[in-house]
C-alpha cells in the first residue's frame, strides 16, 4: 500500500505537470543536506526533490526488472530423496534392517540419498542400511536464476534478507510497510552512501541497505576468454553466464567461507561430472560427506561449480571453496556450457567489493 505522503506527492506532480523526462542511466550526486532533512527544505525521501520527481516517473515505468526466470526443474528437485545424518555420535551402517553392523560414518556435515525404506530403516546404497531415526529429511531449494536483458535500464538485485524498507537512506525500517520477501527481484533506481554503506532506492520511498541484497553486475570479458563462460562475483555472491561479450543468465550462488575462500582468477574447467560423492576434512570437526552431488564443473584443482541440495543460503558464503548453485541452476549451467562445443568453459572469479 502506498503511503499517504507518497500519494500526496504524486497528486501534486500530476496537477503541477512537473514530472520530468529522465535518462535511464543518469547518476545523481548525493544530496548530503537531504540526509539530515529527508522530507523538507527541497528534499524528498532523503534526496533532492527534483531528483526524486524524475526517479518517480522511472519507478512507474519500470516497476520490476526486465528478466525471465528459469523455471524450477521439478525433475531434478525430486530425482533423489536426500537425508541428513544427525546422530552426534556418528551413524552405524548395517547390512540389512535389524542386521549386522558393517561400517560407520563419523559425525559431521553428512548427507545421503535414500533408495528404499522398510520399517524404520533406510537403504542408502545397495546392502547399506541406517536407522531412520538417525536421519532428517532434506528439501532442496527451488530458487532459480534469470535470463537477463543486457540493455535493461536498471541494475537488478535479489533481496537476501527480508526487511522492511526505510523511507530514506540510513533511516529506520518503515513499520507501515511489509517486509520484502527473500529472493524478491528488485530494480535499483538510485544509490546513496551513508556512513560508508550504500543504500539503494528500490521503490517509492523504499530504501534498503546494500548488505540485504545481491546485485547483478556485468564485467568486460577477460583477456583470452571466449565462447560461453562464467563470472563469479565473490562480493555480491552472483554468477553471470556470458556468451562472448553478452550476459545471458544470472543467479545467486554461495562461495567459500573465510576459512576456505574461493580463489580469484581466470580458470579453464578441466572436468565435468554429472553426479558423484564429495567428502573432505577427514577426522576433523568440519568433516563432510555428501552423496550424489550433481552437475559439477571443476575449474581450480578440486574447486568446482556444482549443484547443492543441502542448504538454501544462496547469496551468502557457505562452502569449503566451491561455488554452490541450486539444482535447477547447476543443471542449466552444466548443459548450456556444453552446447555448441564448449566442453571446457572458462570461469572468471572476481570481487566487486571488499568484505568487512
Amino acid at each position: 500500500m502506498l503511503s499517504r505522503r507518497f500519494v500526496m506527492l504524486f497528486i501534486v506532480l500530476i496537477i503541477g505537470g512537473i514530472i520530468l523526462g529522465y535518462h535511464h542511466h543518469t547518476t545523481f550526486a548525493q544530496g548530503n543536506n537531504c540526509l539530515a532533512t529527508p522530507f523538507s527544505n527541497g528534499c524528498y525521501s532523503g534526496i533532492p526533490l527534483v531528483e526524486y520527481q524524475q526517479l518517480l516517473d522511472e519507478m512507474m515505468l519500470y516497476p520490476e526488472p526486465r528478466v525471465e526466470q528459469l523455471p524450477p526443474n521439478e525433475r531434478e528437485l525430486k530425482r533423489f530423496n536426500f537425508r541428513r545424518l544427525i546422530n552426534p555420535e556418528g551413524t552405524i551402517i548395517y547390512d540389512a534392517p535389524n542386521g549386522n553392523p558393517i561400517s560407520s560414518i563419523a559425525a559431521g556435515f553428512n548427507y545421503v540419498s535414500i533408495s528404499n525404506s522398510q520399517g524404520g530403516w533406510l537403504e542408502i546404497n545397495p546392502g547399506q542400511w541406517v536407522r531412520e531415526s538417525d536421519t532428517a529429511p532434506v528439501t532442496p531449494s527451488s530458487f532459480s536464476g534469470v535470463f537477463v536483458d543486457p540493455n535493461a535500464p536498471y541494475t537488478m538485485a535479489w533481496m537476501l534478507y527480508p526487511v522492511r524498507p526505510s523511507s530514506y537512506p540510513g533511516g529506520p525500517e518503515n513499520t507501515d510497510l511489509a517486509r520484502i520477501p527473500r529472493y524478491t527481484r528488485l530494480n535499483i533506481y538510485h544509490s546513496v552512501e551513508v556512513d560508508g554503506w550504500r543504500w539503494y532506492l528500490v521503490g517509492p520511498e523504499q530504501w534498503v541497505k546494500q548488505v540485504n541484497v545481491g546485485k547483478v553486475l556485468y564485467i568486460d570479458r577477460p583477456e583470452g576468454v571466449k565462447g560461453r563462460w562464467f563470472a563469479v562475483d565473490l562480493y555480491e555472491q552472483v554468477l553471470v553466464a556470458y556468451e562472448n561479450d553478452t550476459p545471458v543468465f544470472a543467479t545467486l550462488v554461495s562461495t567459500g567461507l573465510p576459512e576456505w575462500e574461493t580463489n580469484e582468477g581466470t580458470f579453464t574447467t578441466w572436468a565435468r561430472v554429472a553426479n558423484a560423492p564429495m567428502s573432505g576434512a577427514e577426522g576433523q570437526e568440519d568433516f563432510y560427506s555428501l552423496e550424489n552431488v550433481p552437475w559439477t564443473l571443476y575449474f581450480d584443482n578440486d574447486i568446482s561449480l556444482h549443484g547443492t541440495y543441502w542448504h538454501d543460503g544462496f547469496g551468502y558464503r557457505h562452502s569449503h571453496g566451491c561455488v554452490n548453485l541450486t539444482l535447477t541452476d547447476s543443471y542449466w549451467i552444466f548443459h548450456w556450457s556444453q552446447e555448441a562445443g564448449y566442453d571446457k568453459p572458462q570461469v572468471h572469479v572476481w570481487a566487486s567489493g571488499e568484505y568487512r
